[in-house]
Protein backbone atom coordinates (compact mmCIF):
# COMPACT_ATOMS: atom_id res chain seq x y z
CA UNK A 1 0.00 0.00 0.00
CA UNK A 2 2.80 2.41 0.88
CA UNK A 3 4.65 1.72 -2.37
CA UNK A 4 1.50 2.22 -4.44
CA UNK A 5 0.85 5.51 -2.62
CA UNK A 6 4.17 6.97 -3.79
CA UNK A 7 3.57 9.71 -6.32
CA UNK A 8 7.01 11.11 -6.97
CA UNK A 9 10.62 10.43 -6.19
CA UNK A 10 14.07 11.07 -7.42
CA UNK A 11 14.53 11.16 -11.15
CA UNK A 12 16.77 8.25 -12.09
CA UNK A 13 20.02 9.14 -13.77
CA UNK A 14 19.77 8.34 -17.46
CA UNK A 15 22.98 7.59 -19.29
CA UNK A 16 23.31 6.39 -22.79
CA UNK A 17 26.21 4.07 -22.04
CA UNK A 18 26.60 0.84 -20.15
CA UNK A 19 28.45 0.87 -16.85
CA UNK A 20 32.11 0.08 -17.18
CA UNK A 21 34.42 -1.65 -14.73
CA UNK A 22 35.42 1.76 -13.35
CA UNK A 23 31.79 2.53 -12.55
CA UNK A 24 31.32 -0.83 -10.88
CA UNK A 25 34.46 -0.37 -8.76
CA UNK A 26 33.56 3.20 -7.77
CA UNK A 27 32.02 1.92 -4.53
CA UNK A 28 35.21 0.06 -3.63
CA UNK A 29 37.33 3.16 -4.34
CA UNK A 30 35.07 5.34 -2.19
CA UNK A 31 35.25 2.88 0.71
CA UNK A 32 39.06 2.78 0.49
CA UNK A 33 39.26 6.59 0.46
CA UNK A 34 36.73 7.25 3.25
CA UNK A 35 38.06 6.32 6.69
CA UNK A 36 34.62 6.08 8.29
CA UNK A 37 33.33 3.68 5.64
CA UNK A 38 36.50 1.62 5.55
CA UNK A 39 36.65 1.44 9.34
CA UNK A 40 33.00 0.49 9.85
CA UNK A 41 33.00 -2.22 7.18
CA UNK A 42 36.40 -3.73 8.05
CA UNK A 43 35.67 -3.69 11.80
CA UNK A 44 32.50 -5.68 11.32
CA UNK A 45 34.13 -7.92 8.72
CA UNK A 46 36.92 -9.00 11.06
CA UNK A 47 34.61 -9.37 14.05
CA UNK A 48 32.36 -11.76 12.14
CA UNK A 49 35.29 -13.48 10.43
CA UNK A 50 37.11 -14.23 13.69
CA UNK A 51 34.16 -14.53 16.07
CA UNK A 52 32.17 -17.16 14.17
CA UNK A 53 31.33 -19.40 17.12
CA UNK A 54 27.85 -20.22 15.80
CA UNK A 55 29.32 -22.63 13.25
CA UNK A 56 30.72 -24.71 16.11
CA UNK A 57 27.49 -24.95 18.11
CA UNK A 58 26.91 -28.64 17.23
CA UNK A 59 30.31 -29.52 18.75
CA UNK A 60 29.55 -27.50 21.88
CA UNK A 61 26.08 -29.04 22.24
CA UNK A 62 27.32 -32.62 21.79
CA UNK A 63 30.79 -32.76 23.33
CA UNK A 64 31.32 -29.79 25.63
CA UNK A 65 27.96 -28.88 27.15
CA UNK A 66 26.48 -32.35 26.49
CA UNK A 67 22.96 -31.04 25.93
CA UNK A 68 22.08 -32.97 22.76
CA UNK A 69 19.89 -31.89 19.85
CA UNK A 70 17.34 -30.06 22.02
CA UNK A 71 20.10 -28.07 23.69
CA UNK A 72 21.53 -27.27 20.26
CA UNK A 73 18.16 -25.82 19.30
CA UNK A 74 18.21 -23.58 22.37
CA UNK A 75 21.79 -22.52 21.65
CA UNK A 76 20.89 -21.67 18.05
CA UNK A 77 17.92 -19.63 19.27
CA UNK A 78 19.81 -17.59 21.87
CA UNK A 79 21.48 -15.11 19.44
CA UNK A 80 18.12 -14.42 17.77
CA UNK A 81 16.48 -13.73 21.14
CA UNK A 82 19.33 -11.36 22.02
CA UNK A 83 19.00 -9.60 18.67
CA UNK A 84 15.25 -9.23 19.09
CA UNK A 85 15.60 -7.70 22.56
CA UNK A 86 18.36 -5.37 21.35
CA UNK A 87 16.15 -4.30 18.43
CA UNK A 88 13.38 -3.38 20.87
CA UNK A 89 15.85 -1.49 23.06
CA UNK A 90 17.50 0.42 20.23
CA UNK A 91 14.09 1.32 18.80
CA UNK A 92 13.13 2.77 22.19
CA UNK A 93 16.51 4.39 22.96
CA UNK A 94 18.22 5.10 19.61
CA UNK A 95 21.88 6.02 19.39
CA UNK A 96 21.92 9.75 18.75
CA UNK A 97 25.58 10.70 19.13
CA UNK A 98 29.07 9.26 19.38
CA UNK A 99 28.21 6.35 17.10
CA UNK A 100 31.88 5.59 16.34
CA UNK A 101 32.98 4.87 19.94
CA UNK A 102 29.76 2.94 20.52
CA UNK A 103 30.51 0.82 17.45
CA UNK A 104 33.95 0.00 18.86
CA UNK A 105 32.37 -0.85 22.22
CA UNK A 106 29.72 -3.22 20.85
CA UNK A 107 32.25 -5.03 18.62
CA UNK A 108 34.58 -5.46 21.63
CA UNK A 109 31.64 -6.63 23.76
CA UNK A 110 30.72 -9.11 21.03
CA UNK A 111 34.25 -10.52 21.25
CA UNK A 112 34.04 -10.76 25.04
CA UNK A 113 30.72 -12.59 24.82
CA UNK A 114 32.29 -15.11 22.43
CA UNK A 115 35.18 -15.66 24.88
CA UNK A 116 32.68 -16.23 27.70
CA UNK A 117 30.76 -18.67 25.51
CA UNK A 118 33.95 -20.54 24.63
CA UNK A 119 34.98 -20.91 28.28
CA UNK A 120 31.50 -21.73 29.63
CA UNK A 121 30.60 -25.23 30.76
CA UNK A 122 27.07 -24.30 31.88
CA UNK A 123 24.13 -24.23 29.49
CA UNK A 124 22.55 -21.11 31.00
CA UNK A 125 25.80 -19.12 30.83
CA UNK A 126 26.41 -20.24 27.24
CA UNK A 127 22.91 -19.13 26.27
CA UNK A 128 23.36 -15.74 27.98
CA UNK A 129 26.71 -15.24 26.24
CA UNK A 130 25.21 -16.13 22.85
CA UNK A 131 22.21 -13.86 23.47
CA UNK A 132 24.50 -10.97 24.39
CA UNK A 133 26.59 -11.70 21.30
CA UNK A 134 23.45 -11.51 19.16
CA UNK A 135 22.43 -8.25 20.84
CA UNK A 136 25.83 -6.62 20.35
CA UNK A 137 25.95 -7.84 16.75
CA UNK A 138 22.56 -6.29 16.01
CA UNK A 139 23.60 -2.93 17.48
CA UNK A 140 26.77 -3.10 15.36
CA UNK A 141 24.71 -3.76 12.23
CA UNK A 142 22.32 -0.89 13.02
CA UNK A 143 25.18 1.55 13.66
CA UNK A 144 27.02 0.53 10.51
CA UNK A 145 23.83 0.64 8.42
CA UNK A 146 23.18 4.15 9.74
CA UNK A 147 26.72 5.48 9.29
CA UNK A 148 27.18 4.24 5.72
CA UNK A 149 24.34 6.13 4.00
CA UNK A 150 25.16 9.33 5.89
CA UNK A 151 28.71 9.57 4.53
CA UNK A 152 28.06 8.11 1.07
CA UNK A 153 27.12 10.41 -1.83
CA UNK A 154 23.69 9.68 -3.31
CA UNK A 155 25.04 8.56 -6.66
CA UNK A 156 27.30 5.92 -5.06
CA UNK A 157 25.00 4.69 -2.31
CA UNK A 158 23.86 1.58 -4.18
CA UNK A 159 27.41 0.59 -5.11
CA UNK A 160 28.72 1.08 -1.57
CA UNK A 161 25.78 -0.90 -0.20
CA UNK A 162 26.50 -3.69 -2.69
CA UNK A 163 30.16 -3.82 -1.66
CA UNK A 164 29.16 -3.91 2.01
CA UNK A 165 26.68 -6.74 1.41
CA UNK A 166 29.30 -8.79 -0.44
CA UNK A 167 31.85 -8.28 2.34
CA UNK A 168 29.39 -9.10 5.13
CA UNK A 169 27.97 -12.17 3.38
CA UNK A 170 31.44 -13.42 2.55
CA UNK A 171 32.70 -12.81 6.10
CA UNK A 172 29.88 -14.92 7.55
CA UNK A 173 30.73 -17.86 5.31
CA UNK A 174 34.50 -17.43 5.65
CA UNK A 175 34.07 -17.03 9.42
CA UNK A 176 32.32 -20.40 9.60
CA UNK A 177 35.11 -21.95 7.51
CA UNK A 178 37.80 -20.31 9.69
CA UNK A 179 36.09 -21.59 12.85
CA UNK A 180 35.96 -25.12 11.46
CA UNK A 181 39.61 -25.10 10.41
CA UNK A 182 40.71 -23.61 13.73
CA UNK A 183 38.64 -26.16 15.66
CA UNK A 184 40.19 -29.00 13.65
CA UNK A 185 43.69 -27.69 14.37
CA UNK A 186 43.49 -26.58 18.02
CA UNK A 187 40.07 -27.71 19.27
CA UNK A 188 36.67 -26.00 19.49
CA UNK A 189 37.20 -24.18 22.79
CA UNK A 190 40.57 -22.57 21.90
CA UNK A 191 39.21 -21.68 18.45
CA UNK A 192 36.26 -19.76 19.94
CA UNK A 193 38.30 -18.13 22.72
CA UNK A 194 41.14 -17.00 20.44
CA UNK A 195 38.66 -15.83 17.81
CA UNK A 196 36.77 -13.78 20.40
CA UNK A 197 39.99 -12.23 21.68
CA UNK A 198 41.11 -11.41 18.14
Amino acid sequence: GCVLALRSGRTPAVTGEAAGVGDVLAGVRLIRRTKVLFGAISLDLFAVLLGGAVALLPIFAKDILEVGPTGLGFLRTAPAVGSFLAALAIARWPVQRRAGPKLFFVVAAFGVSMVVFGLSREMWLSMVALALGGAFDLVSVVLRSTILPLVTPDELRGRVNAVEMVFISASNELGAFESGVAAALVGAVPAVVVGGLA
